[in-house]
């Protein structure tokens, strides 16, 4: 990866047309051959970039660019389309080129296959005497994400959220109708859980008689206090 931070202007031709005025910005050249263009504001979005597959070809600035200060020019084109990234250099501030290697991937911590791990091995947050059945258990629209049973001998379908809305409920409410039509299951109840629940979804929920169990994913994990809320 190339990191150049440069006073420069850009241009982008090709299905549209954009100018970005002479200033100070950061150029990066990815080992795919993609070039963004980064301020030092706007978060991690570029100004204006060029997606693989693309090639660079540094030029040397003809008369009349270099009249006006332009030392170098950066022309990135698409092979594909043949949009172009035209980058003027007026001033180069700093150039490095790192070798990063293959990344191994962005690792997610408490995504909903999280949530779900760890509320099969603490089903005494839904309630006491429960036992786990299964996870991932089978319907034919699709796994439930928790199956347990109570101590009277009834069911209950757990579905597992981040962050809970109204498709969540819907869904709920499609696997009980169909796990309640099964003799050995029925009676099936429904608890919709999650580390945040839409006020719309917890109405219709409650209208449909499923219970919601706000989770505390930090205090499931054992790296803070509190018990989950039930509403």
């Amino acid at each position: 990866m190339r990191l150049v931070i440069a006073r420069c202007s850009v241009d982008y031709t090709g299905r549209l047309t954009a100018h970005l005025p002479l200033a100070t910005r950061l150029l990066v050249h990815k080992a795919d051959g993609s070039l963004l263009v980064h301020s030092d504001g706007g978060s991690y979005k570029p100004l204006n970039w060029m997606s693989p597959p693309c090639r660079l070809e540094v030029q040397q600035p003809d008369e009349d660019a270099a009249s006006i200060g332009v030392i170098e020019q950066w022309r990135v084109t698409h092979t594909k389309t043949g949009d172009a990234l035209l980058v003027h250099l007026h001033e180069i501030l700093h150039d490095s080129a790192h070798e990063l290697g293959v990344d191994p991937g962005l690792v997610k911590d408490g995504v909903e296959a999280d949530l779900q791990r760890l509320l099969a091995g603490q089903v005494e947050l839904i309630g006491d005497g429960l036992s786990l059945v299964r996870r991932e258990f089978p319907t034919a629209i699709g796994p439930v994400d928790l199956l347990l049973r109570d101590p009277a001998g009834g069911t209950i379908a757990v579905e597992v959220k981040r962050r809970g809305d109204i498709d969540g409920v819907e869904q709920l409410t499609r696997y009980l109708e169909l796990l309640g039509r099964d003799p050995h299951l029925a009676p099936v109840r429904g608890v919709f859980a999650a580390q945040e629940i839409k006020p719309q979804a917890k109405v219709l929920a409650t209208d449909r008689g499923i219970r919601c169990v706000t989770l505390d994913y930090d205090d499931m994990k054992g790296t803070a206090s509190g018990a989950p809320r039930l509403f």
